[in-house]
């Protein structure tokens, strides 16, 4: 195949409440006619996480398409900084702690993927049989991780292994963190909140 051969995928999304919350906060988007799918997971324990993650979902589909990669990463940047500010005057109208959500945007223009997010929703590649993790949690204890204070394995049992430090509607000023990956032939790709991966591991 020729960098040139059109691209095509196909992709299913599903999504359950689970057993923990009677409200399903995550939220999804599905469009391989666009090249653009996303996970968004409302913050637990907050109230309006679904708003929340509805919101990002709503947003993102709303955008039309760009004509460069580059462009497009300001575009998806630039929607998520728009929802931030929306919610927290939504916070701070509904007298609301925090009304916020994670989120995880791929979008595929040509050879390549590029990977949006913010928490700790994740984007995982299959490749040759191997599954790579793209994106890296915003939370506390990957800070630690990162630092040398606990191992990989410690901090999935943690007591603060659910304490993002990024989400959408968290802070004033959202930095989201961007990466781009070239796309190889048979290449499978899974974006999912928390909920998936944490019960996989039995976390």
């Amino acid at each position: 195949m020729s960098t040139h051969d059109p691209v095509s995928w196909t992709s299913h999304a599903v999504s359950h409440v689970g057993t923990v919350r009677k409200i399903n906060e995550d939220a999804c988007l599905d469009r391989p006619e666009r090249g653009l799918w996303a996970v968004a997971d409302g913050m637990g324990g907050h109230s309006a996480g679904d708003v929340a993650s509805s919101r990002i979902i709503e947003a993102l589909d709303g955008l039309s398409p760009a004509g460069s990669l580059s462009e497009m990463a300001g575009v998806v940047e630039d929607a998520l900084r728009r929802v931030n500010l929306d919610l927290l005057k939504l916070a701070r109208d509904s007298d609301k702690h925090t009304i916020g959500s994670t989120a995880a945007v791929l979008v595929m223009h040509g050879r390549h993927a590029l990977c949006i997010w913010a928490g700790d929703s994740r984007i995982y590649r299959f490749r040759k049989g191997r599954l790579e993790q793209l994106t890296q949690d915003h939370a506390m204890v990957e800070d630690m991780v990162e630092a040398g204070l606990i191992s990989r394995a410690e901090a999935e049992h943690h007591p603060q292994a659910n304490r993002i430090t990024r989400a959408v509607g968290a802070m004033e000023d959202l930095f989201v963190d961007m990466d781009i990956h070239p796309v190889e032939p048979g290449d499978r790709f899974l974006i999912c909140s928390d909920g998936l991966y944490k019960d996989a591991t039995g976390a």
